[in-house]
């Protein structure tokens, strides 16, 4: 099989390849402050943390059909700061409601009815119903194509929320399809001397790929 070649292909279509295969991801609840000081969110699964010295996250920005920069990218740019939200099981339906396109200028925060908190390293505010928040100040931005840019943070500050038990994140699928993350389970991670003798004391198919 010669796979599937993404040069050939539309950014549509790429899109929802890439979509379908990278699951479930890590989705990002971003808030920002526009130039008359209403907060901005929109949501984000093209993102995750990407180091822990110094600690960073990554957001992939996609602008407008019209090259012209989304919300979240303008005040990004303009300000350097902006606010990571984790997003669980309960802010789910807020996170999709933040999604919708709104008018520039309209606070999705204030449209879904969702409180915010002061933060203590950024101007931009925090949502109090978020699991955990991110305080963070733009790294650098690179730009891959006219309509994507690649943002690194750094963030400054983790707030949890007040009370939380348990997390139960959500995680973004494909299309409209997310998914619970309930069932975990562990495995230890061995070291090389560990792991050759368990693979010469009973695991025939361990030892036939560490003798090949």
């Amino acid at each position: 099989m010669s796979g599937i070649s993404l040069p050939e292909l539309s950014p549509h279509d790429r899109y929802k390849l890439l979509c379908a295969v990278v699951v479930p991801r890590p989705i990002a609840l971003v808030t920002t402050l526009d130039a008359n000081g209403a907060i901005n969110a929109a949501p984000f699964s093209f993102f995750n943390v990407f180091s822990e010295d110094p600690p960073l996250v990554v957001l992939g920005l996609q602008h407008k059909s019209d090259r012209t920069p989304k919300d979240t990218t303008r005040n990004i740019h303009r300000d350097g700061e902006f606010v990571v939200h984790m997003v669980d099981e309960a802010l789910a339906s807020a996170m999709n409601d933040c999604a919708i396109d709104f008018p520039s200028g309209d606070s999705e925060v204030a449209a879904a009815g969702l409180a915010t908190l002061p933060s203590d390293d950024v101007g931009v505010p925090r949502l109090a119903a978020a699991p955990f928040a991110l305080e963070c100040r733009k790294s650098v931005a690179l730009s891959f194509a006219p309509g994507r840019e690649l943002l690194v943070g750094e963030v400054l500050r983790i707030h949890a929320r007040s009370g939380l038990a348990a997390y139960r994140p959500i995680g973004r699928m494909f299309g409209n399809l997310y998914s619970y993350q309930r069932d975990i389970f562990a495995m230890n991670r061995e070291s090389h001397a560990q792991w050759s003798t368990r693979a010469h004391t009973g695991n025939g198919a361990a030892k036939s790929r560490g003798d090949s």
